[in-house]
């Protein structure tokens, strides 16, 4: 028996009309499609849908989308297949773009796995695992929307937020990236890789004076003094904010000039990659 009939078996084989529909979306390049793009093929997608599924040719993303399992899957089909996790993420929510720790790892600025895709979105939503992934989704006001960039992943574009922005969001809420050490070597091994100046607009941009605030004393800290020159401590608020919010000890050397409690070190001689 072939290997291939072998797979057909324990796939079980598909109808007449199954082959028809996976063959005409696999020719239009849907390797993900919708209820409504199937209905635009056959009236009542239902009962199809429903056999697809269980003889494991598809899978299911969310309500109303579905991804088409290849042949290269193997014997389990959808119970071996899984998309890239940024690509399900595309389909989950909008309006959406991957960030913080996720978009950290995906610019190389931390050797650090994740532990979910971080997801940015103005509508409030529940973390959700699927297909051996964990989706954490993080609720940002409207005018949070921005520094974005578009990238294709598995013929799919996906919206990342771009490195400057990366670097700004994590400063803003550092417990979806592992906290603001993290953001302090971001910084420091990718210094060339940066634009500078947009990355001091970003952060004025994002209305969180804490980001100023902590861009300012990193920058310092890490003796990147052309950087630190852009960013005006005068025209931060008053008030003193945390270096790292995410870490316990609320308390630390305060450093009037970014009006800031330093309660971590930002120490480079102990970092290494």
């Amino acid at each position: 028996m072939s290997a291939r009939k072998s797979i057909r078996q324990y796939r079980h084989t598909l109808s007449e009309r199954e082959s028809k529909v996976l063959s005409t979306l696999s020719y239009r390049g849907k390797t993900v499609f919708t209820t409504g793009e199937l209905r635009e093929l056959i009236p009542n997608p239902k009962n199809l849908l429903d056999g697809l599924i269980r003889k494991k040719w598809i899978l299911k993303i969310r309500k109303g989308v579905y991804a088409i399992v290849p042949f290269e899957a193997g014997e389990l089909g959808a119970a071996s297949y899984t998309l890239h996790s940024f690509v399900v993420a595309s389909f989950l929510v909008e309006p959406y773009y991957i960030g913080y720790w996720s978009a950290l790892n995906h610019h190389g600025f931390t050797d650090q796995t994740p532990p979910a895709v971080y997801i940015a979105t103005t509508k409030p939503k529940n973390s959700r695992e699927l297909l051996d992934s964990e989706f954490r989704f993080v609720t940002i006001p409207e005018r949070k929307l921005f520094g974005v960039d578009e990238v294709e992943i598995e013929k799919r574009k996906v919206r990342i937020s771009s490195p400057e922005k990366t670097i700004v969001d994590c400063l803003d809420h550092p417990e979806h990236c592992g906290g603001v050490e993290e953001v302090a070597k971001a910084l420091y091994f990718t210094k060339g890789e940066l634009d500078f100046g947009k990355l001091v607009g970003f952060a004025e941009e994002i209305g969180n004076s804490a980001v100023l605030k902590r861009l300012g004393y990193i920058a310092e800290a890490l003796k990147f003094n052309e950087f630190s020159g852009l960013l005006s401590a005068a025209a931060l608020r008053s008030g003193y904010s945390l270096l790292d919010p995410t870490v316990r000890r609320a308390h630390g050397r305060i450093r009037e000039r970014w009006k800031l409690i330093v309660n971590i070190p930002i120490d480079p001689a102990s970092w290494s990659r």
